[in-house]
């Protein structure tokens, strides 16, 4: 009970946070590179792909449920589809920075490593939950994920790159950064998803395969195309 209502009051501060980050007039700090990781490598086209957004915690077990479901999608659709992965990094989940950050640090090295290391903390994200690491320090859990999760994916001769970037301040950077960029999106928890823009009502929960292509196929079938001149030119006429 007392951990359920933590959680409720950590919630709350998100969405406090969430909210100051859309009224302040501070500038959110504008990254040199858009956020976001391209899975597949198939980056978005204007008007050529539906551009799927999901805004996932490497230790949300909905963000982990939520993504086999979401490959099947994207690898189904090919190049009709792009999938960009934000990382949201929950502040109540105790080491969803420090995933986040290090997702951000194998980055840096070969944007290959991305998708390996996540899926690496969706496989292994049970021993890093609150309870677990809960009397441990902050030091043993880095090395911790260091070891069993990130030189599996990256290998032992990248290492002292990977210490060098995760202990700079542009890992430390450039997570606040995708954090608040969800913020500043209107996201308040994990999985959370837009589909060209359009934040999807059921966010916050894994969607099944059949929910996705019946949001997708209509899409897909229409084939809208923007022309320079702004206007839309519908595909159907071409195969007039």
């Amino acid at each position: 009970m007392m951990e359920a209502s933590r959680g409720v009051s950590l919630l709350l501060l998100v969405i406090i946070g969430c909210s100051l980050c859309l009224v302040c007039r501070a500038q959110i700090p504008i990254p040199a590179r858009t956020d976001g990781f391209v899975y597949g490598g198939k980056p978005p086209t204007w008007g050529e792909t539906v551009v799927i957004e999901a805004f996932n915690d490497p230790v949300c077990p909905d963000s982990r449920d939520a993504w086999p479901e979401l490959k099947k999608v994207v690898e189904h659709y090919g190049s009709k589809v792009s999938l960009i992965v934000h990382l949201f990094p929950l502040p109540y989940h105790h080491y969803a920075f420090i995933a986040s950050r290090s997702i951000h640090t194998v980055n840096k090295i070969n944007s290959s490593f991305v998708f390996p290391l996540l899926e690496k903390f969706f496989k292994c994200q049970e021993d890093y939950y609150n309870q677990p690491t809960y009397k441990k320090p902050t030091a043993v859990v880095v090395d911790e994920i260091t070891k069993n999760l990130v030189v599996p994916v990256i290998g032992k001769t990248s290492l002292p790159a990977y210490k060098a970037g995760f202990n700079d301040s542009w890992s430390d950077q450039a997570t606040r950064i995708s954090f608040k960029y969800g913020c500043a999106r209107g996201v308040t928890g994990t999985p959370y998803f837009f589909v060209n823009g359009i934040p999807l009502n059921v966010s916050g929960s894994p969607l099944e395969y059949k929910y996705w292509t019946d949001i997708i196929d209509p899409l897909v079938t229409q084939k809208l195309r923007a022309t320079p001149s702004g206007s839309f030119k519908n595909v159907l006429a071409e195969m007039a």
